[in-house]
């Protein structure tokens, strides 16, 4: 490209507790190529923000907000969306091409799962095919880690991960300590994970107890256990110790609850008619537990991925730099790629910043290893707690405060004027 090309940022699906330290990432890195990049929008909402031109201004924004990026959670500060682009939607693809034409558009970063990394593949060819000059590049993002190969070749983990498995390691010493002191009448403690179809979210509940002193059970989806099978565990370990903890997975297989579906056709299990903590709980109480006194259970929600204080610093960093180096990438290397995270080998835990083609993300699935579930099939093993150990940090993030309250960073409402015609997104007409 000759000249400076404008810049379109966009996020897609779930947020994380660190997606704007990658926003962040990417702003501060386009500040190196002051010939390459113009003026930075973000997608008001994701890429339907783009459909409307809605293109939030991020090159007018104060430096003191922008700097907030890093430790605010969640996607507040300029929006995600599950607007799926699906391959028969034509208008919707011609549309984003004719947004980015009117703008002066020639790098879109979109920050996302494996339907993100699709999309940004499909746009950047359709833009070589209309004669758009674009750079299209993928900055990774998804508590589940489930983006990648299962040999962990394309990418070793996802920003959001080691944030979330830091919580859930957090979580369970403090659910323990409540299990201790009230299990004369209260004796099960279920406390329910997202992760609707792999098993790296409720497996971090190990972190909390890599020495397997607590009455600490982890069910997967991908344990292939029962109901019956988990109450005869449950009980088990009542007759041992008088008391157990269960963290199960929201995907875990209890029959019929009424799941939903969201717009990219995934299952909602926690937006469903029951969920699969109140059916293990109503299950465990009507068959009997071998301790006098009842089960109870908790069903963590969207605080998995939109607390701060929870938040790894080693993930708020690895975030900040995979969204710095989908900026290089662009720049040097052109269009196609994603930024990611491959773990160096040795002892001491290291990483390196590298690049992956989007079509090979788009089109992987990652599973969550085999020999890292345990023999009994409700515990994970040490080679998985030495795989997420280090992604949780040593440290509290330092989260500024206001008034005793969290500060988290307040865009400005700035908008690239309008220059298409008004625009309603495909799957949104009836």
């Amino acid at each position: 490209m000759s000249k400076a090309k404008n810049v379109v940022v966009a996020q897609s699906g779930g947020p994380s507790p660190v997606i704007n330290s990658s926003l962040l990432g990417v702003l501060d890195a386009v500040k190196d190529f002051p010939k390459t990049f113009g003026t930075v929008y973000a997608g008001w909402h994701g890429i339907e923000g783009v459909l409307k031109e809605e293109l939030l201004d991020m090159s007018a924004q104060p430096s003191e907000e922008l700097r907030l990026l890093r430790t605010t959670p969640a996607a507040g500060a300029i929006g995600t969306c599950r607007y799926k682009l699906k391959t028969g939607q034509t208008e919707d693809y011609e549309r984003i091409i004719e947004v980015f034409r009117a703008h002066d558009v020639g790098y879109f970063f979109y920050n996302g799962g494996n339907d993100s990394m699709d999309t940004a593949n499909k746009v950047a060819k359709l833009a070589a095919e209309r004669g758009l000059e674009l750079v299209a590049t993928g900055v990774p993002k998804t508590i589940d880690n489930d983006v990648g190969d299962s040999e962990f070749k394309l990418i070793d983990h996802t920003p959001g991960y080691g944030s979330v498995a830091r919580y859930w390691a957090l979580i369970v010493q403090n659910a323990n300590e409540e299990n201790r002191g009230a299990c004369p009448s209260d004796p099960v403690l279920v406390l329910q994970a997202m992760g609707r179809k792999i098993g790296f979210i409720p497996a971090a509940a190990r972190l909390a107890d890599p020495n397997r002193e607590m009455p600490l059970q982890i069910y997967l989806r991908e344990s292939g256990l029962t109901l019956d099978a988990l109450a005869d565990n449950v009980n088990r370990q009542l007759k041992a110790d008088g008391r157990c903890i269960v963290v199960i997975s929201e995907g875990f297989d209890v029959g019929e609850i009424g799941e939903s579906k969201d717009s990219f056709g995934h299952t909602q299990f926690s937006s469903s008619g029951t969920t699969v903590e109140q059916t293990v709980v109503n299950y465990l109480n009507g068959k009997g537990l071998a301790a006098r006194g009842s089960a109870r259970g908790q069903v963590m929600g969207t605080d998995q991925r939109d607390t701060a204080i929870y938040a790894s610093t080693v993930d708020i960093d690895e975030a900040y730099e995979v969204g710095r180096k989908a900026v290089r990438i662009a720049a040097e290397e052109g269009s196609g790629w994603m930024s990611t995270i491959l773990r160096e080998g040795g002892s001491a835990y290291r990483v390196r910043y590298d690049k992956v083609p989007l079509e090979e993300v788009a089109n992987s699935e990652r599973s969550f290893p085999e020999d890292w579930i345990a023999k009994d099939r409700i515990d994970v093993t040490d080679d998985f707690v030495r795989y997420a150990r280090p992604l949780m940090g040593e440290s509290w993030p330092a989260v500024p405060l206001a008034g005793g309250l969290q500060r988290f960073a307040r865009l400005g409402m700035s908008f690239a004027d309008t220059k298409c015609k008004p625009y309603v997104p495909q799957a949104y007409r009836k």
